[in-house]
């Protein structure tokens, strides 16, 4: 596990602790994001639920399951679907939050930068920083954006930094993806 996988890890088991009421994250570049992810897709959100993994009355997490219909796949193993995990949901009447955990909507889509742990579970990388929601502007352009988190943020040397969100043309992110040898399957 490497030390950024290892941070957001912690930063979400302190905000499950419930005594802690905010994390930090560390700001991903897209470097980070491109060359850590197992797989790098824009996928539609066809259904989702919620499940709890671990022992009664010794805490555990709430995930939120999502199935993505794939649309395009610039890294990563084949398949149309993938499953998709994202810390908090409710289940029953007990809700968890993390700070930096989105929430996605159905048939919406977007572009994701994903990693599987060894497990099995796959997530998003950096939470929220590996999540590009799509738009058509006004000139019928379609739009790839993220607005800037409002968590506290951290570079990899643990400097506080801002994040300023992200927006650019999915043709401009396809040439992204290529410049970094990544085709569109």
């Amino acid at each position: 596990m490497t030390p950024r996988h290892t941070l957001g890890i912690f930063a979400l088991i302190a905000t499950s602790l419930g005594s802690v009421s905010g994390a930090t994250l560390e700001k991903l570049t897209t470097d980070d994001l491109v060359q850590k992810s197992t797989d790098i897709v824009r996928a539609k959100v066809i259904s989702s639920s919620t499940s709890y993994r671990g022992t009664a009355g010794r805490g555990g997490m709430i995930y939120t399951h999502y199935t993505l219909q794939i649309v395009e796949r610039w890294k990563g193993l084949d398949g149309v679907r993938m499953d998709l995990a994202v810390p908090g949901g409710t289940v029953g009447n007990i809700r968890q939050t993390f700070p930096g955990a989105p929430t996605l909507e159905p048939n919406i889509e977007y572009v994701f930068f994903l990693w599987t742990s060894r497990t099995g579970l796959t997530q998003i990388m950096g939470l929220s920083q590996g999540l590009l929601t799509e738009k058509v502007d006004a000139s019928g352009a379609t739009i790839l954006y993220r607005n800037a988190s409002a968590e506290p943020m951290v570079d990899s040397a643990g400097t506080p930094v801002t994040d300023s969100g992200f927006r650019l043309p999915l043709a401009a992110f396809r040439t992204t993806m290529q410049s970094y040898g990544l085709a569109s399957k």
